[in-house]
């Protein structure tokens, strides 16, 4: 060796742990470390990525309720895979499919509607003297709800009788003098002229007193108009004039609006291409059903019947307008207020399910199906009717198949399910895991466990790789594989670590517990040192590591 080079460059005797035999190893340059170093980062970052990787495609291909572990592991000592799956089953509500009678309806968004609506006006002009009702009163027909000051009229009434008595008096003595000029005329006193004229004299005032008449008359309607009635049945609103205020007549205002409330009528809209169903359904029944629901569409608010189909279709929404009449008794009804309608056609038996059983995907609608293994299976349907609480199958499920109805949010397909009525021995039926064979002997006073294995749901064997103690002697098997505790994080896996020595069984242990699948070599024999050229490259050996005794209690 060349005395000139540095001293760190010196091998170095680095002591053997346990007592063996110190072994020399040349200790590597400040470089060569780092460059070991950044090598090992690098290794471990590749060696995290590729386990992610491989731990997200894993998890992506178990459905949910099976992911309770790789085969083999459970979340208690001694199950299986099988045990996981069953602790791991989604719980579900699931309902039979079945022939059931469902109405065939119509479903529109509607408008309630009054049969009359009225603006209450004046015909006559004047100071509106009183106002006699309460703003949201029913009225009657003939009631009497305002009053404009009279007077006026009165005067004018008074006018044209005075103008009638004066013209029926001058009538009167047209006639008289129309008589004697008769008499005198057969008497051939008088000149036919003279008879005529009287005559015309006579019809012209006839002419007059009719129009006086006329004017009497139209004075006392004019002095009825005065006092304001309700035209019909019905809800006053509120009132857009107050008293003193003048009046004028052929106002759009009016005073207040009566609406007539029962019975009311509600208008929706029908898709033209149920017309043809709508009218055949109207023919066979005169009386159709229409049912007004809330907004939500879930309460019944009414129950009328149909009345029409309007005459033409809107060709800009392609529906027709329809309405239904409705008694309205209880005023539940309330103008202009919008409701769902649904029109009942016709009854027809159909395979229904629960509302809630139905799934939109990708694909369309569909359902899960639990099978008689207690897995799910997604299966597309085609809907048809529908009510609220029943949904028609028109094909994809058989009479007496069941499906889930709660709890398929966190279904796939495949998934392991336990439904609610299930009992712990149908529970257990539904997994396809079990425990494993024990095996080993007997356990000694150290409490000491044979190796067990356990088989999983996919039927591998995972090997109890860790030992364990017990504070309590006697004989018994060895715990069964499947134990979370038992298993190494990479069993299965290369690791690019130093060897390290595995630790003997400890001493005065009888020869009933069965051997580990990784034994070490026993203590009298050493350990055998590792060489540096055994090692990859950059990679410093580790120690031997010799098991502390464990003394039994």
């Amino acid at each position: 060796m060349d005395h000139n080079s540095n001293n760190s460059t010196r091998p170095t005797q680095a002591p053997a742990a346990g007592g063996t035999s110190p072994g020399t190893y040349p200790a590597t340059a400040p470089k060569r470390r780092s460059r070991w170093l950044g090598s090992a980062i690098a290794i471990a970052l590749v060696a995290a990525l590729a386990g992610g990787a491989w731990y997200l495609v894993q998890s992506k291909k178990t459905p949910m309720g099976m992911a309770g572990g790789p085969p083999g592991m459970g979340g208690s000592p001694g199950m299986g895979g099988g045990a996981a799956m069953r602790a791991m089953a989604v719980t579900v509500g699931s309902a039979a499919a079945r022939r059931e009678t469902l109405p065939v309806t119509l479903t529109a968004m509607g408008t309630v509607v009054p049969t009359t609506t009225v603006t209450l006006t004046t015909q006559v002009s004047g100071i509106l003297r009183d106002v006699l009702f309460t703003e949201g009163q029913m009225v009657k027909k003939g009631q009497k709800l305002a009053q404009i000051d009279p007077r006026p009229f009165e005067q004018a009434l008074q006018q044209a009788k005075g103008q009638l008595a004066r013209d029926q008096a001058q009538l009167d003595a047209a006639r008289v003098t129309l008589k004697r000029y008769q008499t005198l005329w057969d008497q051939d006193s008088i000149a036919r002229q003279d008879l005529d004229t009287q005559a015309a004299l006579a019809k012209q005032l006839e002419g007059t007193v009719l129009t006086d008449q006329a004017q009497v008359q139209t004075a006392q309607l004019n002095l009825g108009y005065a006092s304001i009635t309700s035209p019909i049945d019905g809800r006053i609103g509120l009132r857009s004039m107050d008293p003193g205020n003048y009046i004028s007549a052929g106002g759009t205002t009016g005073i207040a609006v009566i609406t007539k409330i029962a019975p009311i009528d509600v208008s929706f809209t029908v898709p033209q291409d149920q017309i043809p169903s709508v009218m055949g359904a109207q023919k066979a029944d005169a009386r159709l059903q229409v049912v007004a629901l809330d907004r939500a569409g879930n309460k019944t608010v009414a129950q009328g019947v149909f009345l029409t189909l309007d005459n033409l279709v809107d060709t800009a929404t392609g529906t027709v307008k329809a309405k239904a009449r409705f008694q309205n008794a209880d005023g539940v009804l309330f103008p202009n207020q919008f409701v769902n309608t649904r029109l009942t056609l016709k009854d027809e038996s159909a395979l229904v399910v629960p509302v809630t059983a139905i799934r939109t995907g990708g694909n369309g609608d569909f359902v899960y199906v639990v099978n008689a293994d207690r897995t799910v299976t997604q299966r597309t349907v085609i809907r048809g009717m529908s009510t609220v609480e029943w949904v028609a199958i028109n094909s994809g499920l058989k009479e007496g198949e069941l499906v889930v109805t709660e709890g398929a949010d966190r279904l796939k397909d495949g998934a392991v399910v336990a439904l609610q009525g299930d009992t712990p021995t149908q529970a257990q039926g539904a997994s396809s895991g079990r425990r494993g064979p024990r095996e080993g002997g007997p356990r000694d006073g150290s409490g000491r466990r044979g190796n067990g294995e356990g088989r999983g749901a996919a039927g591998a064997t995972a090997p109890a790789a860790a030992v364990g103690t017990g504070t309590a002697g006697g004989n018994g098997g060895g715990s069964g594989g499947g134990s979370g505790a038992a298993v190494e994080p990479n069993a299965g896996q290369p690791s690019h670590a130093a060897p390290v020595a595995t630790p003997e069984p400890a001493a005065g242990a009888s020869g009933g517990s069965s051997p580990s699948p990784s034994t070490s070599q026993p203590a009298s024999q050493g350990s055998t040192p590792i060489k540096p050229e055994d090692l990859p490259k950059g990679m410093a050996p580790a120690a031997t590591v010799q098991p502390a005794q464990r003394a039994n209690p």
